[in-house]
């Protein structure tokens, strides 16, 4: 399990693409130092598993599902991304629950400065847009957010086109990770709130019986 606190701002140090798969390798010392085959690691909110290490990097494997729902499969040697090691046992919750599963991409369509933050609206898959709510955390790029807008397009009960919704990053946020960097029409990873899926399924159930 991961909290969405970015721990370094790693980059690609290489990427094979393989048929239906591929092998990445990134350069961060910080997360690397501690790392060994099995270790996982979330990559700009992709969970990972290591398989080797070298130095201040490490190589994963990233199967085709992976590839097909993130934005992993579109990265060149040098991109930053973001990078984050399994919360420990007692540790500290500084965040939110993050599995690392990315549930689909979203595409950053504004991004306006503030007093003293950026406002980013990102689109939203209408699959996805009955989890977002005002005021709730999503992960983006693997990183803790708390949603500050949501359009009506995005709210449960309203049409299925989908939508979008606001975050709004403080300076050491857009200093510390890939969102400091990011433009409009990037494309970012998307995980919602896993306890709202899994209330879902609940309700979904206690429906049937």
């Amino acid at each position: 399990m991961f909290t969405g606190i970015v721990e370094e701002l790693g980059k690609v140090a290489g990427l094979d693409r393989l048929a239906g798969s591929a092998r990445m390798t990134i350069y961060g010392p910080l997360v690397a130092a501690s790392a060994a085959p099995g270790s996982s690691i979330a990559v700009s909110g992709v969970c990972l598993t290591v398989t080797e290490t070298d130095g201040g990097q490490f190589t994963a494997d990233v199967m085709g599902e992976t590839l097909a729902r993130s934005t992993l499969g579109a990265l060149s040697p040098g991109e930053p991304v973001n990078l984050e090691r399994p919360v420990p046992a007692g540790g500290r919750l500084d965040g939110h629950i993050v599995q690392g599963h990315v549930d689909g991409t979203g595409v950053i369509t504004q991004s306006r400065p503030a007093d003293r933050w950026q406002v980013l609206r990102i689109s939203i898959p209408a699959e996805l847009s009955r989890y977002i709510a005002e005021k709730g955390s999503v992960a983006v790029d693997g990183i803790s957010l708390t949603v500050s807008g949501v359009s009506e397009n995005a709210v449960p009960g309203a049409d299925d086109a989908g939508g979008w919704f606001e975050v709004s990053l403080i300076p050491e946020t857009l200093a510390r990770t890939t969102l400091g960097s990011a433009a409009v029409g990037d494309p970012v990873n998307l995980e919602v709130d896993v306890i709202a899926k899994y209330v879902e399924r609940l309700l979904a159930g206690g429906e049937r019986r």
